[in-house]
């Protein structure tokens, strides 16, 4: 437990100093939400019904954009192999890089949401259950996510290859998060896709560490 608090604050403590890679995409995801609020100023209706499909399509490229150096750092300045080598103390230590990258961009993300509700033109009762939707499926796309990145970790223009990788997985959590939130707006209370939500951001949380350090072991290997 000391050496997975140690990890967890050494990792805060590290996305503290790197305040651009962190603050950059939750500019672009406001950025690009009030582009499409612009766009569609004169009409709020359609702003309204189209809202869910462009806040998760945002939130889901907000994420890759955050992804995507996830362990380039790491790799350039040889600390990855140092993290890898005791085996047993790797899966803490992928465990808390997870926990950190939902912290500073999914839970950042969640606070937003009034505001990106606001900008969506959505009606503030909506705003509890679009907060919820997105505490429930923003850890399934983090912790996905970084299957990818550790894939891609030493690719050139691994952005884009990250993107094709992991984005046909978390189809299952727009799907999802999208229909959750038109039946929010429908006034009805959205539990079944809450549920799936939450149990593909647990099945994920429980299998990211180990797929994790085998993508990063292959991308070591290269």
């Amino acid at each position: 437990m000391s050496a997975f608090t140690g990890q967890l604050v050494r990792e805060l403590q590290l996305a503290g100093r790197a305040r651009a890679d962190v603050l950059n995409p939750v500019i672009f995801l406001l950025l690009a939400i009030t582009l499409f609020a612009l766009a569609l100023e004169g009409k709020p209706e359609v702003l309204r019904e189209h809202a869910p499909s462009i806040l998760w399509v945002l939130v889901l490229l907000t994420n890759m954009l955050a992804l995507d150096g996830m362990f380039r750092r790491d790799l350039d300045d040889g600390s990855l192999e140092q993290l890898l080598l005791p085996p047993a103390a790797a899966g803490i230590a992928l465990l808390d890089k997870l926990l950190v990258q939902w912290l500073v961009t999914g839970l950042l993300i969640v606070l937003l949401s009034p505001l990106l509700g606001m900008i969506l033109n959505l009606p503030a009762t909506v705003y509890p259950l679009l907060a919820l939707v997105l505490l429930a499926g923003t850890p399934a796309v983090s912790f996905i996510g970084a299957i990818g990145a550790a894939l891609t970790a030493g690719a050139r223009r691994g952005s884009a290859l990250l993107a094709l990788l992991v984005l046909p997985m978390l189809v299952p959590v727009l799907i999802f998060g999208v229909s959750a939130v038109n039946r929010a707006l429908e006034g009805e209370a959205p539990r079944a896709e809450l549920y799936w939500l939450g149990a593909i951001s647990l099945a994920s949380l429980m299998a990211a560490p180990f797929a994790t350090q085998a993508g990063l072991r292959i991308t070591l290997e290269q």
